[in-house]
């Protein structure tokens, strides 16, 4: 999460003299957060750009983190430098309305955020077009829920290949290895709800397997 997104998601970036008087408190919830996250000491200091001595003081309240680096915790463990610093967060409106859900797109597929955000979970309308990263093969922490709504979906779970059609379902553990392709040319629309706000972007792909098509 840039500076930017994590300005929008808490409201405003918090100033260096607020970020000051809470960073006693923060401590406890660096190594709590990590810990929810399934990172290791290693694991987040390296995708935070730090020495594991240095995250280790840091969780210990020896050192004091700068506002750069509650940024990037507060990006690897998929929170706001609000909540890092305890903060309320306001109330989430329990109701998306379609006409706010603004699309997004991303290696091919469209994504419309169906759930509201800084949730454990995160529900997303997608639609998959035909050929489109058929060949990514991703395995991650967490599970996930998916739901055809049109077209027909082609699910490869391990070495398992599933065909499913409007009104089928899946659920899985996230760390068996999947693939997703839409089957019809027209590509498939899908309602689908994964747990991916604590996994590390650099989990989510393991890239294609050579020789071996979905």
């Amino acid at each position: 999460m840039s500076s930017s997104e994590t300005e929008r998601s808490s409201g405003a970036a918090p100033s260096p003299d607020q970020a000051a008087d809470a960073l006693p408190a923060v401590a406890p919830r660096l190594r709590s957060l990590r810990r929810q996250a399934s990172l290791t000491l290693e694991a987040a200091a390296r995708a935070a750009g730090l020495s594991p001595a240095h995250l280790s003081r840091l969780e210990t309240g020896q050192r004091q983190p700068s506002l750069p680096m509650l940024l990037a915790l507060a990006r690897i463990y998929g929170t706001t430098v609000a909540e890092l610093l305890g903060e309320t967060a306001a109330a989430r409106d329990a109701v998306i309305r379609a006409a706010g859900m603004e699309p997004t797109e991303a290696g091919g597929w469209t994504y419309w955020q169906a759930g509201a955000p800084g949730r454990g979970m995160q529900a997303l309308r997608v639609h998959v077009p035909y050929g489109s990263q058929g060949d990514i093969v991703r395995v991650h922490p967490g599970e996930e829920w998916l739901h055809v709504l049109r077209g027909r979906l082609r699910l490869r779970l391990g070495d398992t290949t599933h065909q499913l059609a409007p009104g089928d379902s899946a659920h899985f553990d996230s760390l068996t290895p999947h693939r997703i392709a839409a089957q019809d040319p027209d590509g498939v629309e899908l309602l689908f709800v994964h747990t991916l706000l604590q996994s590390p972007t650099a989990a989510l792909c393991l890239g294609p397997t050579p020789g071996d098509r979905p």
